[in-house]
């Protein structure tokens, strides 16, 4: 488990988290939300020990992060947004390059995954689109047999078929006793995927939730008009699509944008709500 306690963290004289305690379970695809800037990305890197809290701890599995000890990394993956690649090498090649340091890699499921996202595993990165490139890097992360993957923005250059597909593959991923955290600011590429949700702000974690949770606490609903007691409102094809308080237990299927735009418009009122 990731267990992050009373964490402080500023690159120089600029905050980034002040105070901040999360867990992160097995058995879960968690949802890093935030608007660009606020700091998911070096949420990433202190989960990973690529940087150094100042005060308070990040821990996996009772290992320190920043120490980087050699079975805390061979059991944790970190997908950058940006990754320079060996543009004259191949995936296969590639792959094969980390497999000495994760003792759990699988050639099999690394074949299979680039199968389902229709990529040559022996074609050379150069002679690759971005979007390609960026599913033979998913296709090698998920492939490694790590507990934990951190992926940072994995749908940017995907079209709308391999996010699609990128979403089965993380489906099927976390039914093997992972936990997956993936960050982005796209909420709607992540819908029906990820459970729990973090929302951050800067220096705050306004939301951590599961699903069950913020049905019971919101509705969304959609209206012939923007309601007047609606935490967030927004036109759709029909009427209005309408984030308000559930006072009475009606059940509705989350809106993943509606959420993120009802939470960062209503910060104090959605913390005392999940308080």
């Amino acid at each position: 488990m990731i267990e992050i306690r009373n964490l402080d963290f500023s690159y120089k004289s600029t905050p980034v988290f002040h105070n901040i305690s999360l867990d992160f379970k097995p058995n879960n695809i968690y949802g890093l939300l935030g608007e660009n800037g606020v700091g998911k990305t070096t949420l990433l890197k202190l989960i990973c020990g690529l940087q150094k809290p100042q005060s308070g701890s990040c821990m996996v599995d009772g290992s320190v992060c920043f120490n980087r000890e050699p079975q805390f990394l061979q059991n944790i993956v970190f997908l950058p947004d940006e990754v320079v690649v060996p543009e004259n090498d191949t995936p296969m090649k590639y792959v094969k390059s980390l497999e000495p340091f994760y003792p759990n890699y699988a050639y099999g499921t690394f074949l299979h995954l680039m199968q389902e996202l229709g990529v040559d595993p022996e074609r050379k990165f150069r002679e690759m689109s971005f979007g390609q490139q960026k599913k033979s890097l998913i296709a090698c992360a998920l492939s490694l047999g790590t507990e934990y993957v951190l992926l940072d923005e994995p749908t940017n250059g995907l079209d709308i078929p391999s996010k699609a597909d990128f979403r089965t593959l993380l489906s099927k991923r976390a039914t093997e006793g992972s936990t997956i955290i993936i960050s982005t600011h796209q909420v709607k590429d992540v819908e029906n995927l990820i459970d729990p949700i973090i929302i951050l702000t800067h220096d705050d974690v306004l939301l951590n939730a599961t699903m069950e949770e913020v049905t019971r606490v919101l509705s969304f609903t959609y209206d012939s008009s923007a309601l007047p007691e609606s935490l967030y409102s927004e036109p759709v094809p029909g009427g209005y699509m309408n984030v308000c308080v559930n006072h009475d237990g009606t059940e509705s299927k989350v809106n993943i944008e509606g959420l993120f735009n009802a939470v960062l418009r209503n910060k104090e009122k959605i913390k005392e709500l999940f308080k």
